[in-house]
């Protein structure tokens, strides 16, 4: 036998037929099986029973996980149970668990199960949306889930609809959309260079950090950013806007865009949109709104004012991940100028180049690998619809609206800024320290530590007025009234401990 007929040369490349097929490939359709239906199991009931976790791993100090761990990789197969037995060993007890219903921290994001489902099989179909003919299914459900979503929160039929991973991105696209607007076809080729003048952009003092973040990465530096004062209620002030509009253009610079905010990241304050749409509309400025969190109140018939004006807006983004029970991430940007979203990201070489009569999501962003997202929203909007998203949303509001009653009627504590939607903002004022801002911020601090360090509940915190303050976001699909209640009752607790000498 040659050596070419018995492979046996020694260059691993050459000889790599000499390997019996039948041990290449993925693992056989029954170990998938076996270990897929345990890992089922198991998610249900962590779903079911997540509570009896600590939500936050106190204990867990940085680098235990990275010092539990091998340093180098792996040099052959390991076997499923080792693997799931060092995940239940060593990572689940160093994770921050965002399911649980005691959550209370930034926005409480939850995964539900049919979110958690339609992942599931958005994974295991691994398509790539790119063009229409990579995955017709991916394309055309996300405009189908896009149109749906745009009909629960009541904005306008022209508003074209594409999904994108976070805010962060969606505002990201929203300024360059604006940043083509102002400066036309010429910006494709030359740049900030087919600029007159410096291109302002202007968010109020509450606005999210993806817009500071959006602006750097825009090469438009933070100087080009205008923080606009915000009022009592910690909404952007429209006469503090159009003021600072009128100083840039005295000073040869060009406005460019607003970012108005629905539910706030500190406080979910809403800023007075109509106004400032009518602001951009005279000044021919884009106005981009971040309703990430606060647009999912708009699909009750009660809360439709959060979106008032919003019809006006160039753009806006939506997360699901946020308030609308589908897993991270996931979220859905608008605009209401699709053609210049397109002229601003369409790059096409030729071995991307297609002949159906139809739209390539592609061309509407940074990205050119796209998940198939629209699969989980699909499930989660099919499995509960409208009235169930609405009954869950109100029950949140609900809850947030009792705590905040509980704070106003206790001596130890004031609320902090409005409760439009289900986050509540407030400090604890011990009546010895009350006439100190730096004392009464550090008893917050330490109250918070003390809190979390339980792993019964979780909260974060943000600054307002300089004074620290507490957030309690009451969002996860699983949170009951009784959680609220008992979560309640242990902060009130430790504070009252926290106060005796």
């Amino acid at each position: 036998m040659t050596e070419q007929e018995g492979w046996t040369s020694q260059n691993p490349l050459e000889n790599a037929r000499s390997t019996d097929d039948a041990q290449l490939g993925d693992i056989t359709p029954e170990e998938f099986r076996r270990v897929g239906h345990r890992l089922i199991d198991w998610v249900a009931d962590y779903l079911a029973d997540n509570r009896n976790y600590p939500v936050f791993p106190a204990s867990c100090e940085p680098g235990h996980v990275r010092a539990a761990l091998p340093s180098r990789p792996p040099e052959e197969e390991e076997k499923f149970d080792r693997i799931l037995q060092d995940f239940e060993q060593i990572v689940l007890p160093a994770v921050t668990h965002w399911n649980h219903p005691r959550f209370f921290g930034y926005f409480s994001i939850s995964g539900s199960g049919p979110g958690v489902l339609g992942e599931l099989l958005a994974a295991a179909l691994n398509v790539n949306a790119m063009l229409w003919r990579t995955c017709p299914a991916a394309t055309e459900l996300e405009e189908v889930v896009c149109g749906w979503v745009r009909q629960l929160l009541g904005l306008p039929p022209d508003f074209f609809g594409i999904i994108y991973d976070t805010a962060s991105v969606s505002t990201f696209h929203g300024l360059a959309a604006a940043r083509h607007f102002v400066l036309g076809p010429a910006e494709g080729s030359r740049g900030l260079w087919a600029s007159p003048g410096r291109l302002m952009i202007y968010a109020s003092e509450e606005a999210h950090s993806s817009v500071d973040k959006a602006v750097l990465a825009l090469g438009l530096g933070l100087d080009s950013l205008r923080k606009v004062p915000t009022d009592e209620e910690f909404r952007m002030r429209p006469d503090a806007l159009q003021e600072l509009i009128a100083e840039d253009r005295r000073n040869g610079h060009l406005p460019c865009a607003v970012v108005a905010t629905v539910g706030t990241t500190s406080t979910t304050s809403v800023d007075p949109v109509p106004a400032l749409a009518d602001i951009c509309r005279r000044e021919g400025v884009w106005l981009h709104v971040d309703a990430a969190y606060g647009g999912a109140a708009a699909i009750l018939p009660e809360m439709r004012w959060v979106l008032e004006g919003c019809e006006q807006a160039d753009s806006l983004v939506f997360n699901p991940h946020k308030w609308l029970f589908t897993p991270i991430d996931c979220s859905l940007f608008y605009c209401r100028r699709p053609k210049v979203l397109k002229d601003a990201f369409s790059l096409v070489p030729e071995y991307l180049r297609s002949d159906e009569a139809t739209e390539n999501l592609m061309d509407y962003g940074i990205q050119l690998g796209r998940r198939f997202r629209a699969l989980k929203l699909w499930f989660v909007l099919r499995r509960f619809g409208r009235r169930g998203l609405q009954e869950r949303l109100r029950h949140h509001i609900a809850c947030a609206r009792w705590l905040a009653r509980q704070i106003a009627e206790h001596p130890l504590f004031e609320t902090a800024a409005p409760v439009p939607f289900s986050t509540v903002c407030f400090r604890a004022l011990p009546p010895e320290n009350r006439g100190n801002g730096e004392t009464v911020d550090t008893f917050n601090e330490t109250l918070l530590n003390e809190v979390n360090r339980t792993g019964r509940i979780f909260l974060s915190h943000t600054r307002l007025r300089g004074r620290f303050t507490l957030r309690w976001a009451v969002g996860n699909i699983r949170t009951t009234r009784q959680d609220v209640e008992e979560s309640w009752r242990l902060l009130t607790q430790i504070a009252e401990n926290l106060k005796k000498p």
